[in-house]
This record gives structure tokens, sequence and C-alpha cells, in this order.
């Protein structure tokens, strides 16, 4: 189903224009690119997070500015430092389906790691990377299957199936990997201590690097 995002020119670029554009539910947004003039417009803002909700945050878009209706993608966004759940501004790139565009994709590990049934933790280092690709084989995210690591394990970016697509980053840079459990220290006196349990048995310990529509 096609996504439509109707859109309005924008005659006032000044902060009191854009702070009325804002009050009134919209945001200040612009489109440009692909033989496009740069054109200031602005967008209702539920129908905004509706569309995005429906086509991810690389989701193709028509953009419809009056009769004027273009294919097109969200470059980039800017939300309020204070309320970061508002948008104070997007820009929007009319698209060109015969040229690749650089992208931000979320990486999600699938299966069950070995080594966390033998006590691990797995723990995710990177959540998302940048590739380079056509828009209509831009995918919603990436899978990478970590259910054959065992501890001390790692996977890197050479690991990600890309048959589509090509990875902007180093390749080294780790993924995820499998830590070994965590021990309870020895007490001074010497005395034989039970095995200490791992800390989020059978589960994922994360550590965001990255950011997220």
């Amino acid at each position: 189903m096609e996504a439509v995002l109707e859109a309005k020119e924008r005659s006032s670029f000044n902060k009191s224009g854009r702070s009325q554009v804002r009050n009134e539910g919209y945001i200040p947004a612009v489109v440009y690119g692909n033989n496009t003039s740069n054109k200031s417009i602005a967008v209702n803002e539920k129908d905004f997070i509706k569309t995005i909700r429906e086509v991810g945050r690389n989701g193709i878009i028509t953009l419809a500015v009056g009769s004027d209706k273009r294919k097109v993608m969200l470059s980039d966004y800017q939300r309020d430092p204070l309320k970061s759940s508002e948008f104070v501004h997007l820009d929007f790139q009319v698209v060109n389906f015969s040229q690749k565009i650089d992208v931000d994709v979320n990486i999600v590990l699938t299966g069950e790691a070995s080594g966390v049934k033998d006590g691990g933790v797995l723990q995710q280092s990177l959540h998302s990377v940048s590739i380079s690709v056509l828009p209509n084989d831009v995918p919603e995210q990436i899978e990478l299957d970590v259910s054959h690591l065992v501890v001390g394990d790692t996977v890197t970016l050479a690991d990600v199936p890309s048959s589509n697509f090509e990875i902007n980053q180093d390749l080294e840079t780790t993924v995820a990997s499998i830590l070994p459990p965590k021990q309870e220290e020895e007490i001074n006196s010497g005395e034989e201590q039970e095995a200490g349990q791992p800390e989020n048995v059978e589960g994922r310990e994360t550590t965001e690097v990255n950011e997220e529509a």
C-alpha cells in the first residue's frame, strides 16, 4: 500500500515563523534532491508519525505538495532537546531509484547462542550499521544468527550477510560476543567456595553505541 503524506509550502523561514508552524501542529521541513529545487514545506505531525510507523524509518513515501507528488525518503530529522518526542525539523530527499543511497539499518540478533546455554552472557555492542543500497532494496532490519556462538566467540560486520547492499563501516567492527560467566571473588581465607553464578544467566547484556523513528 502506498503511503501518502500531505504537505504544504512554507513562506516564513524565521524563528517566529517556524514556531507558529509547530504551534499549529505541523513540522517545518525541506524537500530536495534528484534534480528537484529545494522547497520549504510543513507536514502535519500526527500524519508524519503515522506514516513513519507504517513504512519504517527508511521507507519510501509519496510526498504530496498540492498536485505535485514525489517519491521521497526521510534523510534526516531534528528533535527538541528538551522534549525528545517532538520533532522540530525534517529533511526529505527525492528518490532516484537507480542510484544507491546510504542509510542506517538496525541489527537484530537471532537464535539462542550455545554459549548462553552454557552460562555465558550475550553482549551486543553494535545495534545499527551504515549501508549503501538501492532505495527499493533497503531492508527493514539486518538479522544475524548467533545460535552457533560459544563462550569466547565474537561476530563482526564481516559475518553480516550482505547480498544486495554494501557495508560502509570497518568489517572488523565487533557486533556481538559471548562473555564468560562472572565468578564470585574468592574469600581471603583461601577456603574453597562454590562456583559463582553468572549474572543474567541466559540473558542478554547490551551496550548501546548508537542512537533510533
